[in-house]
């Protein structure tokens, strides 16, 4: 049930009355916008935020515990405080009655907290359905679609808890090009006879008359799952409460090495070691080569691209037919993901450099303005008010993790969303929590019996875990050369 206004202002503003004391903070470092994960040895400490719109219209962030300042004894460290690494803490606290102690590099949920385009999906990875039955068969893609519908369900219910601007108006997976409209349509046989959803086609003027005059369309395939939110106002939303269950959050602390001594495993921040018994990784897209061997090169971080327009003028919205928020993605391999926000901004997003180094050419920028000319016409030319881009995690197969590699050592990940992570984040880290609250709370569930990891242990043969590297063999140059390669290629078959 949504919770009122007044509800919402409780449980947010909770964390002011906890007895935290915020150390004094100096004043951020200048935001980066050429940093590469694969090549930067940590995120930075304590720079700025990108210029997103999320920043911009989130208010002001939570009071977090700044830096860590000495040497500090800790039962769990979770590293990244983005939504994964939030939803860790708060989790532990609220279910397993631990109190984490979240470290961030920068600021609160700087990385794809503050970046991603905010679509919630029933989903994470990047592959269908009707995929996961080719890979595995029909009852491993039953078990896993069990797993991914109980991380939306899930975040559906934070949604309405926590006020960001939720959206619940499903998700339209719009046909570019006359030959995907059969792949659309099989997908959709699928989801309903298989799956038991509502799944259903709609054709071109179905969604010019009741949704938006997107020129591109010809037909789409609706989703009745799909909720569109403000992600950092969302992220902040769970800081507040973990907060005011004692988690503590300290920024400008990246994690700058790493040992284990008898078991321990020591932390080493700007500030001081922190020593922890159990370690979370919940650093996504952002996860640089340096901070693990347990992590390095088993994923592939991949630039995406967004903008916000001007405020779309009573016109614009009649010239465009904008009738619903409901968030939309194309058909292109490198696909398009776009919406009408709150306030009657347009959201547009897609694939960026390559590098961090490239980050900054207007090639990348042109191409979400001429998708905008052609998807929308009547706004060719709009002010774009804001750009940005940011990491995605994929991996080798485009399918997430929620791993513990090692048995005998007390680390936990989760990893690998593809740009699918809006949503399974947060059931990733209640995941999380019930691996590093050792079964601890009315809700805790032994690693080996999680059905996304029981799914795959046949075929991962990791002692029911599935953990593959993504690149075993090549360090960072080879893995660029091989993503432009293979980006080269399917421009070349795109428009």
């Amino acid at each position: 049930m949504t919770m009122t206004g007044t509800a919402r202002l409780d449980i947010d503003g909770a964390a002011l009355q906890q007895p935290h004391q915020q150390q004094p903070k100096a004043p951020p470092r200048p935001y980066d916008p050429q940093y590469d994960p694969l090549l930067a040895p940590d995120p930075g400490s304590g720079r700025a935020y990108a210029p997103t719109w999320w920043v911009a219209s989130a208010g002001t962030p939570p009071e977090d515990d700044g830096p860590v300042m000495h040497d500090i004894d800790v039962d769990v460290a979770v590293i990244g405080s983005g939504a994964t690494g939030m939803s860790t803490a708060l989790y532990l606290a609220q279910e397993h009655g631990i109190q984490a102690t979240v470290l961030e590099a920068n600021q609160a949920a700087w990385g794809c907290s503050s970046r991603s385009g905010g679509q919630g999906q029933n989903a994470s990875g990047r592959l269908k359905r009707s995929q996961w039955i080719d890979r595995w068969g029909l009852d491993t893609a039953k078990k896993l679609d069990a797993e991914i519908r109980g991380g939306f369900e899930n975040f559906r219910h934070l949604t309405t808890q926590i006020d960001c601007d939720a959206c619940d108006g499903g998700h339209l997976y719009l046909a570019h090009r006359k030959e995907k409209l059969p792949i659309l349509d099989a997908e959709a046989r699928l989801m309903r006879e298989k799956f038991g959803y509502a799944t259903r086609m709609m054709s071109a003027e179905e969604v010019r008359s009741d949704y938006c005059d997107e020129r591109e369309t010809v037909g789409a395939m609706y989703e009745a799952e799909g909720i569109g939110i403000h992600p950092l106002k969302f992220t902040f939303g769970l800081m507040r409460r973990a907060r005011a269950l004692g988690v503590k959050v300290h920024t400008s602390s990246p994690v700058q090495g790493w040992e284990t001594i008898d078991g321990v495993h020591h932390l080493r921040t700007p500030g001081g070691v922190v020593r922890a018994r159990r370690v979370a990784v919940c650093t996504g897209g952002y996860t640089g080569q340096a901070l693990s061997p347990t992590l390095k090169n088993r994923i592939m971080p991949i630039l995406s691209n967004s903008v916000v327009t001007r405020p779309l003028t009573d016109a614009e919205l009649q010239a465009t037919n904008f009738r619903s928020k409901t968030f939309m993605t194309d058909t292109r391999t490198l696909r398009f993901y776009y919406r009408l926000l709150e306030g009657n901004r347009l959201q547009i997003g897609s694939r960026s450099a390559v590098s961090g180094a490239d980050a900054e050419g207007a090639v990348h920028l042109k191409l979400l303005t001429d998708a905008i000319a052609r998807k929308f016409p009547p706004l060719a030319g709009i002010r774009i008010d804001y750009s940005w881009w940011g990491w995605v995690d994929m991996s080798h197969d485009m399918m997430p993790r929620i791993a513990q590699p090692d048995a005998g050592k007390s680390i936990w990940y989760a990893v690998g969303y593809g740009g699918n992570g809006v949503s399974f984040s947060t059931w990733a880290g209640k995941r999380l929590a019930e691996r590093g609250g050792q079964g601890r709370g009315p809700r805790g569930v032994r690693a080996a019996h999680l059905p996304l990891a029981a799914a795959l242990s046949q075929r991962a043969g990791r002692g029911g875990v599935a953990c593959v590297r993504a690149l075993p063999a090549h360090g960072p140059t080879h893995a660029l050369q091989v993503v432009l390669a293979a980006r080269r290629e399917i421009e070349s078959r795109e428009s």
